[in-house]
C-alpha cells in the first residue's frame, strides 16, 4: 500500500493515561508518539512531541508527554513513523505553482511533434482566438538533429498546426518561449525587432525569426499577452499551497513578486487563510515597487501572524543553461561564439544592493554561469564596502549557482552569502550539461560538497514549477546524486555528495536562517512554530536505492493538520 498510514486520532485521554484528572500547567492540544522526532536540535530524537497554542510544548519521551495531557487533549500514534519540522523551499514560484496546474504542461515531452500534439489538442477545448499559454518543453529531452545537438524549436510547424489563435509555449526554464505566427504578430514582432539589453531572439539562417525568445527578449511578447486576473492569481496561491502542504512544506521562499500577489498575501494573511511561513523577494526591476518598499523599510512579520514576511529583492544576473542564457566567462563547449546574457547592468546591480542594505533589504540574485556568479560576488562585494550600515546582518544569496569557477566557492562563506541552490537541477540537467560546459567547467558544477567544505550552508529548494515539487527527489538527488529511480549507478561526480543529516538541514534549519527564521523555524524544540511533516519511511536510514519508497502521510501547520493521506487514516477510535 503506498501510504501505509496507520495513525490513529483519538480524544480519549484514558485510552493513553488511565486518567481524567488534569495535568497541573500547560496542556498540550496536540501529542504525536510512538515515532522518532528529528528535533534537528544537537541531533536529539526523541519518541514524542506536544504541540500547543501553534508552538512545540515539550519533545520527549512518550512517558513524559502523556503527563502533559488533560481532556482535551488530540492524540496521534505515529506507529513508528518519522516527523521532521515543516519542510521549506527555499527558491520556488508560488502562483507559477497554482498556474502551472491549469495552464498546457509540456513537461516529459519526449519530441517537438508531442509538443504540437498536445497543443493542438488543448486548443480545441479553447474559444476562439483566446491565447493559449503552455509551459514545460525541453530541447534536451527530445532526439538530436542530423547535426548531433538538441537545437530548439522553430515556429513554422506549429504555426501550420494553430494558424487562427496566438501560442506561447514557455521553455521548462522560463528563460525562453516558443510563439507561432499570430502571436508574433500580434505582439507586432518581426524580422526588424531588434535585441533588446539582456535579451536574444533566434532567428534563422535567413535571418527570419526562428519563435523563439530568450531572457528578456521574452518581453516582446508577454507585453501583448493577457495579464492574471486578481481572482487566477488567488486562486493559484491557494491550489499552490495545497501542493506544498502535500509534500511537507510549510515555509517558503518565493522569489520574485509585486504587488498585485503582496495585495493577496496580505489579505488571506490577515484573514488566517495563509497556511504557510513566507518569505517575499520583491521582483528588482520594478523600480517603482522598490522605491516604495525602500522608503517604508521591510516588513519583518506582517500583522504579526508569523506567516508573511517581505524583507529581500529578487535581481537577475543571467539567464539559464538550457537556452545558453547563463553567462559564462568563456564561450559554451557548445556554441564557441557565445557567452550567454548579463540581465542586469552593473551600475544597476550596485545601485539596487546599496540601497537594499541601507534600506534593511535582503538581496538574492539569480546566477547560474560562472560569469553571473562572479559578478554578482563582485557586486555584493562593493556594496558592504560601500554602504554606512556596518553592521547589518545581510544574508546576501546567490540563486541557482550552478557552474562557479573554483576561485570564486570560498569567495560565498567569506562573504556571507548564501549559495541557495536546487537538488532536482543537477539531476535534471546531467545528460547533457557537460556537453554544454566542458570538462573543466564541470567540476565546479552543482558543487555541494566543494561549497560545504568551504564553510557554506546551502538553503534547498526545487525552483517549482521549473522542478517538480517533490521533496524526496530533493533529498535523494542531495545525498546520491541519482534520480528518483537510481540513474546513473553510483552518483553523478559523487563526491559532491551532501550526507544525509546535510540533506535534512538543506530542507529545514538552513532555508530558515536564510529568510531570518532560525530563531523559530526549521527546528521541533520548545517555543518553535508547531509545524511538522510526518513519513512513512524514515529519510535518515532507509537505504538509499529505497529513498523513492518514503512518503509524506500528515503536514502540520501551527498545530493543526492541514493534509493527511486521508483515504489511509483509520477512523477515529
Amino acid at each position: 500500500m503506498r501510504f501505509a498510514f496507520l495513525l490513529s486520532l483519538v480524544l480519549l485521554l484514558t485510552a493513553c493515561t488511565g486518567s481524567t484528572q488534569p495535568v497541573p500547567g500547560a496542556h498540550p492540544q496536540m501529542i504525536l508518539f510512538g515515532g522518532l522526532v528529528y528535533t534537528q536540535q544537537d541531533g536529539v530524537v526523541e519518541e514524542a512531541i506536544a504541540l500547543q497554542d501553534g508552538r512545540v510544548l515539550a519533545v520527549g519521551s512518550t512517558a513524559d508527554m502523556m503527563e502533559l495531557a488533560d481532556d482535551g487533549t488530540l492524540f496521534v500514534d505515529l506507529d513508528g513513523k518519522a516527523v521532521y519540522p515543516g519542510f521549506a523551499d527555499a527558491h520556488a514560484h508560488l502562483v507559477g505553482i497554482g498556474t502551472a496546474a491549469v495552464r498546457l504542461d509540456l513537461v516529459g515531452t519526449t519530441s517537438y511533434e508531442e509538443v504540437i500534439a498536445r497543443t493542438v489538442e488543448r486548443s480545441k477545448t479553447m474559444p476562439a482566438g483566446e491565447w493559449l499559454v503552455g509551459r514545460g518543453w525541453d530541447q534536451n529531452d527530445w532526439p538530436r538533429s542530423a547535426s548531433g545537438t538538441h537545437e530548439l524549436p522553430t515556429h513554422m510547424a506549429l504555426s501550420e498546426a494553430i494558424p487562427d489563435r496566438p501560442v506561447v509555449l514557455v521553455r521548462v526554464d522560463g528563460h525562453a518561449l516558443l510563439t507561432n505566427a499570430a502571436a508574433m504578430q500580434a505582439a507586432r514582432v518581426d524580422g526588424e525587432t531588434k535585441e533588446p539589453e539582456g535579451g536574444r531572439i533566434w532567428r534563422l539562417t535567413s535571418g527570419a525569426l526562428s519563435g523563439v525568445f530568450v531572457d528578456t527578449a521574452e518581453d516582446l511578447i508577454s507585453v501583448a499577452m493577457p495579464g492574471t486576473t486578481v481572482a487566477a492569481a488567488r486562486e493559484a496561491i491557494l491550489v499552490a499551497t495545497q501542493s506544498l502542504h502535500e509534500q511537507g512544506i510549510t515555509q517558503f521562499h518565493d522569489a520574485g513578486v509585486g504587488l498585485v500577489t503582496l495585495g493577496i498575501l496580505e489579505e488571506l494573511a490577515g484573514a488566517d487563510q495563509l497556511q504557510l511561513r513566507l518569505h517575499e523577494m520583491l521582483h528588482g526591476s520594478d523600480d517603482a515597487l522598490l522605491t516604495r518598499y525602500f522608503a517604508n523599510g521591510p516588513v519583518h512579520d506582517y500583522q504579526g501572524k508569523g506567516t508573511l514576511a517581505v524583507r529581500a529583492i529578487k535581481l537577475y544576473a543571467d539567464g539559464a543553461l538550457g537556452s545558453r542564457g547563463a553567462a559564462l566567462l568563456e564561450p559554451y563547449s557548445d556554441e564557441h561564439f557565445h557567452n550567454g546574457l548579463i540581465l542586469t547592468p552593473e551600475e544597476k546591480m550596485k545601485s539596487v544592493c546599496q540601497s537594499a542594505i541601507e534600506s534593511g533589504f535582503q538581496v538574492c540574485t539569480h546566477a547560474i554561469g560562472d560569469r553571473g556568479v562572479r559578478a554578482t560576488l563582485d557586486t555584493y562585494e562593493w556594496a558592504m564596502s560601500a554602504t554606512k550600515n556596518e553592521n547589518a546582518d545581510l544574508r546576501f544569496r546567490v540563486e541557482h549557482a550552478q557552474i562557479v569557477h573554483g576561485e570564486d566557492i570560498p569567495r560565498f562563506a567569506e562573504l556571507g552569502v548564501i549559495p541557495s541552490m536546487q537538488a532536482q537541477h543537477q539531476t535534471s540537467d546531467m545528460p547533457w550539461v557537460e556537453e554544454r560546459v566542458g570538462g573543466e567547467r564541470i567540476r565546479g558544477a552543482y558543487a555541494w560538497r566543494s561549497f560545504l567544505k568551504e564553510g557554506s550552508i546551502i538553503p534547498g529548494g526545487s525552483d517549482a514549477p521549473v522542478e517538480r515539487l517533490d521533496v524526496v527527489a530533493q533529498f535523494k538527488a542531495a545525498v546520491t546524486r541519482q534520480t528518483l529511480e537510481g540513474q546513473p549507478k553510483g552518483g553523478w561526480y559523487p563526491e559532491q555528495n551532501m550526507t544525509r543529516q546535510e540533506a535534512l538541514n538543506m530542507l529545514t534549519i538552513w532555508p530558515a536562517h536564510s529568510a531570518f527564521r532560525e530563531h523559530d523555524l526549521g527546528r521541533l524544540t520548545p517555543g518553535y512554530r508547531a509545524d511538522l511533516v510526518v513519513f512513512d519511511g524514515d529519510l535518515m536510514t532507509t537505504d538509499a536505492d529505497s529513498l523513492q519508497n518514503c512518503h509524506p502521510v500528515m503536514t502540520v501547520f501551527a498545530g493543526e493538520v492541514v493534509w493527511s493521506a486521508e483515504s489511509e487514516l483509520p477512523k477515529d477510535q
